[in-house]
């Protein structure tokens, strides 16, 4: 693996944490896609940094469960505004 991937990999998973963010707001601060993030995460992030790896994954987990909210108050808002 490419040295630079390995940095990206850490410094998204860093971001992640930090900021509680979301796969999308990640993909979008560091110019790369959701799937490249994702893959980043689930996958690279493992062989490099195992401790890390949890910690992005618990943070990953929260988020997955709270997108259908996310979700419902976009939809709320948007209707809201129209």
């Amino acid at each position: 693996m490419k040295a630079y991937i390995e940095e990206r990999a850490i410094a998204v998973a860093h971001f992640i944490i930090e900021n509680n963010a979301t796969v999308r707001q990640a993909a979008k601060k560091f110019g790369i896609s959701k799937s490249s993030v994702h893959v980043d995460l689930t996958t690279r992030l493992e062989s490099i940094d195992p401790c890390l790896s949890r910690e992005v994954r618990k943070v990953l987990d929260v988020n997955k469960a709270e997108r259908h909210i996310r979700g419902g108050q976009a939809t709320k808002e948007k209707y809201l505004h129209s």
